[in-house]
């Protein structure tokens, strides 16, 4: 059976959906203490909804590979979803409830997130299979996270990775220990923020210096490219060059005023994916992912921060040559 060649701009998002219920308030409490918040959103969320949110705003075509209830915050979340044209026909529909993320933002835009599963946990390897088997169109690349069943991520990246799509692994929520082994042969590329690499290498990330060791630790398991991203420090990329050998650069971060900083991690991911996918090369297309970081944390909550294609592009004409 011949492989039809990946689609240029095509991307599939392998991943969780759920409804933010996102609360702010001036400070979070400390246990046992009730505040009084400032305002309330309740809109689609989950890392697999947002990235292919991101990616779709960013001028891809997308399709999404996911798993909703049948209560009613599913219709918030599929109408969602069409409204940016996303190709939802391999989004499985189950008994029980959608999943659910309950997210706290300070006046810091710091944030913490209770995100419970649900029928995402229902995102079987099977299902994963047939959706790929029955896609219309091949995606150049596809992006997975870690808020489904990991034997259903790593099947996911398996699957991908026998078909010559490009691999993108964001590692959230990190578990605590390293991931199956068979994982990191099968991703081209890792995402992880400073926690996150913790998390999986044992590496305290700190400064630029550790954060090339964790990279390392993913580029020495078969890994392609590992990008440690450091909030506001930028990012440090460790490429393999050889069986043996390394190559080790960091983007500096665009300086931007945060409100919050929920999906920055999703538009980041949406947005590198959107670009490899398009066909720019590496350093275009993580300098477009930076931007849209950037532009998220600039807007309240997780699905209205994920910046647009025209909004990414005017907010890189206005940077310096140097960082463009």
């Amino acid at each position: 059976m011949t492989t039809a060649m990946p689609g240029i701009g095509n991307v599939m998002v392998i991943g969780s959906i759920t409804c933010d219920l996102t609360s702010f308030s001036d400070r979070l409490p400390q246990p046992g203490e009730t505040v009084l918040g400032n305002a309330f959103t309740m809109v689609l969320g989950g890392k697999g909804a947002n990235q292919a949110l991101a990616a779709a705003r960013a001028g891809s075509h997308v399709s999404l590979v996911g798993c909703v209830g049948d209560d009613a915050f599913s219709g918030l979340v599929l109408g969602t979803l069409a409204e940016e044209s996303i190709d939802t026909r391999h989004v499985l529909k189950t008994e029980g409830p959608t999943g659910i993320a309950h997210i706290r933002v300070d006046a810091s835009a710091e944030n913490d997130i209770v995100m419970i599963p649900l029928a995402n946990a229902r995102l079987s390897p099977e299902h994963i299979r047939q959706s790929l088997a029955s896609a219309a169109q091949s995606a150049a690349v596809a992006l997975i996270q870690l808020e489904i069943p990991h034997e259903s991520a790593l099947e996911a990246a398996r699957q991908c990775k026998a078909r010559g799509i490009t691999v993108i692994l964001d590692p959230a929520p990190a578990p605590a220990g390293a991931l199956d082994p068979d994982f990191w042969p099968n991703v081209d590329i890792v995402t992880p923020n400073e926690t996150e690499a913790r998390l999986i290498t044992g590496i305290t990330v700190t400064d630029q210096e550790s954060a090339v060791a964790a990279g390392r630790w993913f580029t020495d398991r078969g890994v392609q490219r590992a990008v440690v991203t450091l909030a506001g420090a930028g990012a440090v990329v460790v490429e393999r060059t050889s069986p043996e050998g390394t190559a080790v650069s960091v983007q500096e971060p665009f300086p931007v005023t945060a409100v919050d900083t929920t999906a920055a991690g999703d538009a980041f991911a949406g947005v590198l994916g959107s670009a490899l996918a398009e066909g720019l090369d590496w350093d275009q297309s993580l300098r477009r992912a930076m931007a849209g970081g950037a532009l998220a944390v600039t807007v309240a909550g997780a699905s209205p921060s994920l910046p647009q294609r025209a909004a990414i592009a005017a907010f890189l004409e206005r940077q310096p040559a140097a960082a463009r």
